[in-house]
């Protein structure tokens, strides 16, 4: 009589040899009580993805300083000199003047405040012409006008100039000797600013894990990107939780929006991010490559000269633009030879290979050029096949000047930095506690331990006109 083998076909043998008959098999689904050979288990957790944290863009370019408010606000200066654009001319009468509509339409908010005697310019960015003249008449206010006598003795129409899309500007005046200001010729220039505003969010997240599970302890060797390193059992996934909620305090900075819906059902107002202050009050380039060369990038830089010129700047760079940056520096490197840039700066043949630039100076601006690891990684915005709405931005380095409506007062503050709620009651710049009945928290009735996170926090970008945002599509 022979007996049908049980547990997987099991036939032992007499001696402790490897038989076909008497092993036992763990991958073929059928693990049970009479395995009786255990499988090689690596304990350390593999780190196929490496640093996977996202966050570290601001602490490089800004601070963080607490705030007590629902609303934070600052003041930006505007610009000193006297200049309209978009501006048409006419001739008066049957002189050589002609008059310059300094506000057609009437636009909200642009008055004319040129007055009689000063010395103007105008140019006309279509032809290219230019003229010089004295204010001879004006009428203040909105939709003013200015009648001007140019110095040519020729009106602006005989000159050739367009009837609209002029620009006009103040480069001083000219009064006659032992003259006076008459009454109504001299319009009294009141400085003004721009004002804006951001609100904070309220960033929350938490894990759960139940009593039971706390009570089936599994070890497992793990490093963290924190910097700690060691065996974890359930607080490996509160610790991964711990990271991707500090990365959703940068990622919400960055990537917030002001919520459009009317509030009349409760809705949150949002918040506005890095991206959508630089698409509202900054400059955006769209498709920048290589293959333009300088000239695309020299653009850049002469609107940045209408702006603040702020000398030192900062490019965040996914993957592609990156490499754009270094194959444009390759090609009017010294040491360029076909296609390949050798060395760093001093691009000598003799020195190791080295294909990218980490900073370059053009104009008198110096750029200093890094990955942004948020453009390129797989889960946010990276993995495209290397086409991305947001490709990089230009933050400008050093501080700035701003009016600040609590202290009364001018401060210096980062272009780029974060106000949290916080104050000597809470401090709501990241906040964690425990609750319900498990691993030490006694709160509740629920068996199970619940790890909560709290931030409260904002954006301010300030001189956004010095930022640029550049853009795929």
């Amino acid at each position: 009589m022979s007996l049908t083998p049980q547990f997987g076909s099991i036939v032992p043998s007499q001696s402790q040899q490897l038989l076909q008959s008497n092993y036992l098999q763990f991958n073929n689904g059928a693990n049970d009580f009479a395995q009786q050979y255990l499988p090689e288990i690596y304990e350390a957790e593999v780190e196929r993805y490496g640093n996977r944290t996202l966050s570290g863009f601001l602490r490089m370019v800004g601070a963080e300083m607490p705030m007590t408010s629902d609303q934070v606000i600052w003041s930006e200066q505007n610009r000193l000199h006297i200049s309209y654009d978009g501006v048409s001319q006419a001739n008066v009468g049957a002189g050589t003047a002609s008059q310059i509509t300094i506000n057609p339409g009437a636009v909200a908010g642009v008055s004319n405040v040129i007055s009689v005697n000063d010395t103007v310019v105008v140019l006309d960015p279509v032809t290219g012409l230019e003229a010089k003249g004295i204010v001879i008449a004006t009428v203040v206010g909105a939709a003013g006008t200015i009648d001007i006598q140019p110095y040519s003795n020729l009106s602006l129409a005989t000159q050739g100039f367009s009837a609209t899309g002029l620009k006009v500007f103040v480069y001083g005046s000219d009064y006659g000797k032992g003259s006076n200001i008459a009454t109504g010729d001299r319009v009294s220039v009141e400085p003004s600013f721009t004002q804006y505003s951001n609100s904070p969010i309220i960033i929350r997240n938490q894990y759960t894990v139940s009593g039971s599970d706390m009570a089936q302890i599994g070890w497992v060797e793990v490093a963290t990107e924190d910097g700690t390193s060691g065996y974890l059992w359930y607080l490996k996934a509160e610790s991964e939780t711990r990271l991707r909620f500090e990365d959703y305090l940068e990622m919400s900075m960055v990537e917030g929006e002001f919520n459009q819906v009317a509030a009349t059902a409760g809705t949150n107002p949002g918040t506005q991010g890095l991206f959508a202050a630089i698409q509202t009050r900054g400059n955006v380039e769209v498709g920048f490559t290589a293959a333009a060369g300088l000239d695309e990038f020299d653009a850049i830089l002469k609107n940045l000269d209408t702006q603040g010129a702020i000398e030192e700047n900062m490019l965040f760079l996914q993957r592609q633009t990156s490499l754009d940056f270094d194959d444009m520096l390759a090609a009017i490197s010294g040491g360029f030879a076909g296609g390949t840039a050798f060395g760093l700066f001093e691009n000598s043949e003799e020195m190791a290979l080295n294909l990218g630039f980490s900073g370059f100076r053009r104009g008198s601006y110096d750029f200093y050029k890094t990955d942004w690891k948020y453009l390129n990684d797989a889960s946010t915005r990276g993995g495209l096949n290397g086409i991305s709405s947001i490709e990089g931005v230009l933050v400008p380095a050093g501080t700035s000047t701003v009016y600040d409506q609590v202290l009364g007062t001018n401060i210096r503050r980062p272009f780029l930095h974060v106000r949290y709620r916080a104050s000597q009651a809470d401090d709501r710049r990241m906040k964690s506690w425990l609750t319900g009945s498990a691993g030490g928290a006694y709160t509740s009735t629920l068996d199970a331990m619940e790890v909560n996170f709290l931030s409260e926090r904002c954006l301010v970008t300030q001189a956004a006109n010095n930022f640029v945002l550049f853009k795929g599509i």
